[in-house]
């Protein structure tokens, strides 16, 4: 089960390795990238994916860690993405990095939700309202409500969801 998620963390966390280890790492260890070709085509693939294959193309035995933060974050999508998850899940994937590399992001979720299920944990309202087709609503550690984000944001049932998205809470 722990195969099928894909992990991206809050703060951008590449390995210590080169960027083309980063990918490659958690699918030669899953054992679907044995050989040097493949390995190769899966990190053009992702990294493409991931929208930082024009940006790194000609470094992919530099360091992971040297690249910007919203470059690191994308890397770190590029790298949970090479493990083929069918769900990616994405906690607060855009709060450490800057306002550009913020809307790359918010735009690389729009492409990859077309293959499969991105589950992200904010608590930016605003970002939630342009990207998520569902939402949930959770207070104290209890669900109060869950479905459609624009009648979720236009309508919430709830006092305490009411409450928070008119920003008097929260």
């Amino acid at each position: 089960l722990r195969r099928r998620f894909g992990w991206v963390a809050q703060k951008p966390n590449p390995f210590p390795f080169s960027i083309r280890e980063n990918i490659v790492y958690g699918a030669r260890i899953a054992g679907f990238c044995e050989t040097r070709a493949a390995q190769d085509e899966l990190v053009e693939r992702h990294l493409r994916e991931a929208g930082l294959w024009d940006e790194v193309k000609d470094r992919l035995r530099s360091p992971g860690t040297e690249l910007s933060g919203g470059q690191q974050q994308r890397l770190c999508i590029a790298r949970a993405l090479a493990t083929r998850p069918d769900v990616l899940l994405m906690d607060e994937p855009c709060s450490a990095i800057d306002p550009i590399a913020s809307a790359r992001v918010e735009e690389l979720i729009a492409d990859l939700r077309r293959e499969r299920a991105i589950v992200i944990i904010t608590h930016n309202m605003e970002q939630a309202a342009r990207i998520a087709q569902k939402t949930a609503y959770f207070h104290l550690g209890a669900l109060l409500e869950a479905g459609d984000t624009r009648d979720l944001f236009e309508n919430p049932q709830t006092e305490e969801a009411r409450t928070y998205l008119s920003g008097k809470f929260g």
